[in-house]
């Protein structure tokens, strides 16, 4: 990360929100608060954009009362943080519908507003959605991956220069957040990590949501730091902190909204039999998965299967990152089936095609590793491109058959 804090990573969902203003009059970029949005669009306004945030109190009450008349008052904007006035979104509506000019407005949110039914009756046709995640590993080295394009291909990249051992554990206890790259340690990481979690609970959940409980909600999200990347049973989770299985879901598809934690649906074909078809849940970004759990590289020299889990969540992220970049639609899902073989990720495209994606937490990977990549692939047949064990080491191996272990910078390449 040497130089990271001099100079301004290129985020590579800028080129798909310059070609949406090309031909779309609303460009719509979401993503978790602190991720980078506002410096982002910052850019645009040296193409004629006006810039305005509904963080700003005063901005803000002028939206809420004259929603039409401040959206008039704007030839090209870019409004930050629109869920705060959702009443905005008509008055875009209707200007949108006298004037079909494409780029005319860049909307953020720090919530996945499209949930709320306002918007996605309001905007349907009119609007480009971009997903903007926390920096990644590819950002940081200033090059675009290939790596899902060639595994569709049936094709393994080259690892460049592995990120292993210490640097590999520090990549993933950091994250992707801005501000965590910025600090050294990890108890300043941690500092942050608490306050961002308050202010999201005090400003964001209100603004999308009625929750009489508030104060469970940090309460909630730690619990579910413990559970990152296994399966979720809302009873037994929200029993740890005295709430209901109908509220813990509820609450946690707010903490989904605002782009915290993920649940990831099991993957299944109609031929494959006994499976568990109970989804996961994974953070969207391991550096805030170890700040909440407080985990230090001491913390994991010491207790080598916490890594795992925390592996397993920035692998999730970084493949999150890559299908926001691309043409190309795809779903991450999981595979479990009863005999607990499993695959983490099972990647499929439009088509149909799949690559399985496994993540070992160790320096060494044994054909064992590949048992749920295999049954993935006895019921896809030529559907499975490819199958990979990301693991701790340096070196592509073939295993068989669309096989491969490799390094997990494999991701980045």
């Amino acid at each position: 990360m040497d130089g990271f804090f001099f100079k301004l990573v290129e985020r590579f969902c800028a080129g798909p929100i310059g070609i949406a203003l090309t031909d779309t009059p609303v460009v719509m970029l979401i993503g978790p608060r602190q991720c980078g949005k506002t410096t982002l669009v910052q850019q645009f306004t040296a193409q004629g954009f006006a810039y305005v945030t509904l963080d700003d109190d005063t901005v803000l009450a002028a939206a809420r009362s004259d929603p039409a008349g401040f959206v008039r008052g704007f030839q090209a904007v870019a409004i930050d943080e629109v869920q705060r006035a959702p009443e905005l979104l008509r008055a875009i509506k209707l200007a949108v519908d006298n004037d079909r000019r494409p780029g005319r407005f860049i909307l953020t949110g720090s919530a996945n507003i499209l949930t709320l039914p306002m918007v996605s009756e309001s905007l349907a046709g009119r609007m480009e959605m971009v997903t903007l995640m926390p920096i990644s590993r590819a950002e940081i080295a200033g090059k675009r991956p290939e790596f899902l394009r060639a595994a569709f291909a049936g094709k393994m990249v080259d690892p460049g220069t592995p990120l292993i051992g210490g640097e590999l554990l520090r990549a993933v206890l950091t994250g992707g957040y801005p501000e965590m790259l910025r600090r050294e340690s990890p108890r300043r990481r941690q500092v942050w990590a608490r306050d961002y979690v308050k202010a999201i609970v005090l400003r964001d959940v209100r603004d999308i949501a009625e929750v009489a409980k508030l104060d469970r909600l940090p309460v909630l999200l730690q619990v579910l730091a413990h559970h990152s990347g296994q399966m979720t049973n809302f009873t037994q989770i929200g029993g740890q902190i005295g709430i209901d299985d109908k509220t813990t879901r509820r609450y946690t598809g707010i903490l989904e909204q605002l782009f915290l934690v993920q649940q990831l649906p099991p993957w299944f074909r109609n031929q494959i039999n006994r499976l568990v078809k109970t989804p996961k849940l994974h953070f969207l970004d391991s550096g805030l998965l170890a700040a909440l759990e407080s985990l230090t590289a001491e913390q994991i020299a010491r207790d080598r299967t916490r890594f795992g889990a925390l592996l397993e969540t920035f692998v999730y992220g970084e493949i999150r990152k890559l299908t926001t970049w691309v043409d190309e639609n795809y779903s991450i899902a999981h595979y479990r089936d009863k005999d607990q073989d499993e695959v983490d990720f099972v990647v499929e495209d439009e088509h149909g095609a799949v690559v399985c994606i496994e993540v070992k937490a160790s320096a060494t990977v044994r054909i064992g590793d590949f048992k749920g990549i295999k049954k993935v692939r006895e019921a896809c047949g030529s559907d499975l491109k490819l199958g990979v064990v990301l693991y701790d080491g340096e070196t592509v191996i073939p295993f068989g058959d669309r096989l491969w272990a490799a390094p997990v910078s494999c991701l980045w390449n």
